[in-house]
């Protein structure tokens, strides 16, 4: 799985419109309404390179109210749920 997060600047009057239209989107997994330099932030995520250019160029990008988006692709990940998660394999809780 190939993860893009992309960063969009929306028209301000349309914020709420844009991030439900985006979280529509086939390939977007979720969006973020966020303080800081940008409006929103969207999290693609696909199975080929070649699709993130067809999710954010194709789709992200010509979704009205969205003025710029400025894109980042994941190399790696790293969560501190995903690590409990493989280190409790085959522990059961006991109450």
């Amino acid at each position: 799985m190939i993860t893009a997060i992309v960063m969009i600047d929306a028209a301000t009057d349309r914020i709420p419109e844009v991030a439900e239209a985006v979280a529509d989107l086939d390939g977007v997994s979720e969006v973020y309404s966020v303080a800081g330099d940008v409006d929103l932030i969207a999290v693609v995520r696909v199975r080929e390179f070649d699709q993130i250019a067809e999710v954010v160029a194709g789709r992200i990008n010509k979704v009205a109210g969205v003025l710029e988006t400025d894109t980042h692709i994941a190399f790696r990940a790293y969560s501190r749920h995903d690590l409990e998660a493989a280190f409790s394999i085959g522990f059961e809780a006991t109450d």
